[in-house]
Formats: C-alpha cells, structure tokens, sequence
C-alpha cells in the first residue's frame, strides 16, 4: 500500500490518510475475496487492483482542480470504479453509482456497508433509464464512467445526467483522442462542449490513458437519452 500512497502523491497530489488506507485495504480485501465466487474484475491480484483500479480511480482528481464536486454520478461502475475510491478520498461526496448486472450492484451495497459510507446511492439499472429518471436526469455536478462505450455513445449516456454547468468526465484508453474528435456532433447534440483531455500516466502502466472533460452548456432533449440498446445500435 505504502507505493500507492507515494504514487497518489506524487502524481495527483492526493494524500491518502490512515483511515483511508485502512478503508482501500478493506475494499481490496473483500474485492479479491469476491472475484474468485463471482468474476467481477479481470484484475485480481492486489498490486493490480492498486495500480489499474485505485490509482486510475484517483486520476479523475486532475480533471476538477483540487475542487472535488458535491455531486458524482458513476455508470456502469462495475465493482465500484471510480467512485467508490472517491468516495474513500472525499467522504462529502454525494455519491450514485449506475451498475446493470446485479451482482456488481450487490457487491458495491456490500463494500458500502463494509466500510460504513453515507450517501451512496446505487442503482441496479440501464444507463438509458437511469437518464429518463426525473430523479437523476440533470441532478449531478459531474458524471463520470470508465471503458464503458465508444464517447459517441457514452455521451448520451451521461450528459443527460449532469446539471448545465456540470462536466462530464470520461476515462479512456490510447483511443481516446480520435474518439473525442469523432463525438463532437454528438456531444453538441446532447448540450456538452469538449473542454480538453487530460494524459493520465500509471506506474508500470504502458498504455496511454486520457481524461475526456466535456462542459455541460445546455441542457439535453427530452427524448435523450434513447431507449435502452439504442444509442448503441444507433449512435448519434
């Protein structure tokens, strides 16, 4: 743990206190323990989990500017990635995350309840309807998601999400560049303006990663976003 503490450090600027590495050991402890009943991850040993899902977590950090939001909303978080490590970071976060495959849900209630967090919401639901729902749909700060879709696609599930004003963030891969130019006419669609992209380096991590920022500028149609499987069969 002691090299994921330096790595935040230095490489983000996030300290990671005592309680909270007592947490991230938890979270770790119980994530392992999972996998091998339930496949949540193809990460499993610790040192990955650190680096691929704790440390890539804490990277959203340099998209807000040492001002985290009051309000986060992950989809398809999968075992509770990037928010639940957030989460960890800055316990005033109000936090929902977004998972459509129940037992990925199950797990995040459980690490919740493991390490005592308040304010966290999870929703065992699509993107798509999560989107339409008059209790989420243009109620966050930011909306975050990571490998989830081609941005074309995860834009429409995520900017329907964020209040004007907000940001949506998303994590990618080396891919990321041409798929930010390629969503443009998307994103402008659903009320977003790409604000920059942000390089993101992982100790012993050869693959570029990129934070793709968009401003939320005006607000999103009504009848985005889609019903659920189209903005995939379909993009904009």
């Amino acid at each position: 743990m002691q090299k994921l503490v330096h790595a935040a450090r230095e490489l983000f600027n996030v300290h990671i206190s005592g309680m909270q590495m007592t947490a991230l050991n938890a979270y770790e402890k119980e994530l392992i323990e999972w996998n091998q009943k339930f496949n949540l991850t193809a990460i499993r040993d610790a040192e990955s989990i650190r680096t691929k899902h704790f440390l890539d977590s804490f990277s959203c950090v340099l998209a807000w500017k040492a001002v985290p939001p009051a309000s986060l909303i992950d989809v398809g978080s999968g075992a509770g990635f990037p928010g639940l490590p957030l989460k960890i970071l800055y316990p005033n976060l109000k936090l929902t995350l977004v998972e459509s495959i129940g037992k990925k849900a199950k797990f995040c209630e459980h690490i919740v309840r493991v390490l005592g967090l308040e304010h966290v919401q999870i929703v065992n639901a699509r993107a798509e309807e999560v989107g339409q729902d008059s209790n989420h749909r243009e109620k966050y700060d930011w909306a975050v998601a990571r490998a989830v879709a081609n941005l074309n696609i995860l834009s429409e599930y995520l900017l329907p999400l964020v209040k004007v004003g907000g940001t949506m963030l998303a994590q990618k891969g080396e891919s990321g560049r041409a798929e930010a130019e390629s969503a443009g006419k998307a994103m402008k669609v659903l009320g977003g303006e790409l604000r920059e992209l942000i390089p993101v380096k992982l100790p012993e991590v050869t693959d570029e990663r990129i934070l793709v920022v968009v401003d939320k500028i005006a607000a999103t149609p009504v009848k985005y976003p889609r019903k659920a499987g189209i903005p995939a069969k379909q993009p904009l």
